[in-house]
């Protein structure tokens, strides 16, 4: 019996001896180099409280870690489990949720932070500087590496969930991660990092400039009345407009500057919460960029950053800001321009530009100040698509007779009465829809419906000119300047169009019985023409005849008064001469008788004649009578003297002249 026993003691002692080997060596754990071996106490004291972690050697999760090495741990008091650093993927965040620490105070949604948490890889640190559980408000950046503690600490990423959830509804929620759910309420795509950038180009070709709305979900409630939080309120703005000559865009640039440099973006979100930031809309949006947003805390939503167009402003509708000042006069009555920095409509539009401005408590109208084409008519519609609403006006004259007629109009918004108008009407689709549609429908109508349609036809030109001045006249009224009033096509009645078609056809019949009578006139007159274009030959001919028979005429004409003349003064001249030559020959024939005495003077004259006349006086036979010589040549003498007498006659008298004998 004793052998017996002893045996059992001894296999027992051996049995004991190879389990307590076997747990000394299964006491050794190999920890990887991205590992850590939470460890897990069997025997100990009772946690206190609702930490499910031990700094005391209790029971339960050790807060101590065990690092990447081989490490022991006595199998038969602790159990170790290995759990991989948290890695955060590139273009990713990893959401905290601490599973220890104090409780959050009533009301918030996350965790207050420390600097000296860390990546919370010191958890005694985190419990030291007053940790606080739940989700906390700073996010792991992209590529992040650590040895977080499993129990404490929660890592929510895209890809898994690192960490050990202690609470029911924890793991319900990891589970989900596991199953390709949505993990603890987030989607996907809110565990990567947020990027603001341009939309890509449509099918328009045109690329959307786009800003980031924030709305946080933790923080101390807007004050009363207040829908969008922002930083400092508009004290600052107050101050500005305090100051003098500060101008309307001076108050524009503070307003749409931006206080995300406070807390880095809202990325910071602790200094967002001590600068005095709000739950909810935030007034400053994020421009271009990635920010790492912790999605429990911050949601942004892309909206388009607003554009304004050269010949467009923007007139803006504040719902925020400081209280309304009415600037616009006790004369205008539709409504209340402000300053900028107030609530309502500022007095002062956005000119060309781009500008981050959260659509979500400023509405912004784009007014157009280039000249403005609005065209009543189907399918015709302008890029500005204000007046894709219109249709050719349907008016009817007083016999029945239906007209459709297409109009158009040219209207100039100025951009210094911009604001005005928005106040008036609401916004350039009530101007165009609402006013201009009614007034100018309402005057073709009753236009047309007092006129008959052959008069309306007849003064086309006449009514477009009473709709421009009425057009005029109306908008004006709105300060919007009208440019020109068309009417642009007509579409007649088709009973009207027969009447009026055979109306014309006989016209055109009348007409062209006229012209063949035209026709036929002028070909009398072609022919009268042609006719006397054929004798201009001969007429030039005859023409050319009488002239040179006129010169001829007139040359003769000349000829015979010049020889005339000649004549004259030659006779005269001449007889002047023979005059003087007679009185000359008179004296000397005087003188020659005073010496020589008859005979002899004439005897040497009439010798002398005969000498120059080159004429015979001796005759060939002489017969000479008695003894008498001197009786001879007396005798001679005087037959001499006879002749002389006959030679020297007077040539103008015709007749001789006689000397005494």
């Amino acid at each position: 019996m004793a052998e017996i026993v002893g045996y059992v003691l001894s296999f027992l002692i051996v049995v004991g001896a190879v389990f307590l080997i076997g747990a000394v060596i299964m006491s050794f754990y190999s920890i990887g180099p991205t590992q850590i071996g939470l460890v897990r106490n069997r025997f100990g004291r009772k946690l206190p409280g609702d930490n499910p972690v031990a700094f005391q050697g209790e029971a339960g999760y050790q807060a101590d870690l065990l690092m990447p090495g081989i490490r022991f741990k006595f199998k038969l008091f602790s159990d170790v489990t290995k759990h991989p650093w948290v890695q955060v993927p590139p273009g990713q965040i990893g959401v905290v949720i601490a599973q220890v620490g104090k409780p959050t105070p009533i009301g918030a949604k996350s965790g207050r932070y420390n600097p000296a948490f860390g990546n919370f890889t010191d958890f005694r640190a985190f419990l030291d500087k007053g940790g606080e559980k739940g989700v906390q408000r700073p996010v792991l950046s992209p590529g992040t590496l650590a040895p977080i503690h499993p129990v404490a600490f929660l890592v929510i990423t895209k890809p898994q969930v690192f960490g050990v959830p202690v609470s029911e509804e924890y793991k319900n929620l990891a589970d989900k991660n596991k199953l390709g759910y949505d993990s603890f309420g987030l989607e996907g795509w809110q565990l990567d990092v947020t990027r603001i950038a341009p939309k890509p180009a449509g099918a328009n070709g045109i690329v959307t400039d786009m800003i980031g709305v924030v709305t946080t979900l933790d923080g101390e409630p807007l004050q009363a009345g207040a829908i969008a939080s922002r930083l400092g309120g508009f004290k600052d703005v107050s101050e500005l407009e305090g100051q003098d000559g500060v101008s309307d865009f001076q108050l524009m640039s503070m307003i749409l500057g931006s206080k995300n440099d406070q807390h880095n973006n809202y990325q910071d979100f602790q200094k967002f919460l001590e600068a005095g930031g709000k739950i909810g809309l935030q007034h400053d949006p994020l421009l271009y960029g990635a920010y790492n947003l912790n999605p429990f805390l911050v949601r942004v939503e892309q909206v388009p950053m607003l554009v304004v167009e050269q010949g467009q402003v923007a007139v803006i509708k504040a719902y925020v800001g400081l209280p309304t000042q009415d600037t616009s006069g006790a004369n205008f009555k539709f409504g209340s321009l402000v300053r900028p920095g107030h609530q309502g409509i500022w007095q002062e539009a956005l000119r060309t530009g781009k500008y981050p401005i959260n659509p979500r408590i400023y509405d912004a109208k784009l007014v157009l100040t280039a000249i403005l084409k609005l065209d009543w008519a189907k399918d015709v519609t302008g890029a500005h698509g204000l007046d894709a609403r219109l249709e050719p006006i349907i008016a009817k004259s007083n016999e029945g007779f239906v007209f459709s007629i297409d109009l158009q109009v040219l209207i100039h918004v100025p951009d210094t009465n911009a604001p005005r108008v928005i106040s008036m009407v609401g916004s350039m689709e009530n101007l165009v829809n609402e006013v201009l549609q009614a007034a100018v429908g309402n005057l073709f109508r009753d236009k047309i419906g007092g006129m008959e349609a052959i008069k309306f036809i007849q003064t086309r030109q006449k009514v477009q000119e009473e709709a421009f001045s009425y057009i005029q006249e109306k908008l004006a009224e709105y300060e919007i300047e009208t440019r020109g009033v068309y009417i642009q096509d007509v579409v007649y009645p088709e009973q009207l169009v027969t009447v009026l078609t055979q109306r014309e056809v006989a016209h055109q019949e009348v007409e062209t019985f006229k012209m063949q009578r035209q026709s036929q006139d002028q070909r009398i007159e072609t022919e009268k023409a042609r006719g006397t274009a054929d004798m201009q030959v001969e007429l030039a001919k005859s023409k050319v005849g009488v002239d040179i028979q006129t010169n001829k005429t007139e040359a003769r004409m000349k000829e015979a008064q010049g020889e005339a003349t000649y004549i004259e003064q030659t006779g005269t001249a001449k007889g002047a001469e023979v005059r003087a030559v007679g009185l000359a020959n008179a004296e000397a024939y005087e003188r020659q008788v005073e010496a020589l005495g008859k005979g002899p003077t004439a005897l040497v004259n009439a010798i002398k004649a005969l000498a120059v006349g080159n004429a015979a006086f001796m005759p060939k036979i002489l017969v000479v009578g008695g003894g008498n010589n001197q009786g001879v040549l007396e005798s001679l003498g005087t037959m001499l003297m006879d002749k002389l007498d006959t030679s020297t006659a007077d040539p103008e008298s015709g007749g001789s002249t006689t000397g005494k004998r």
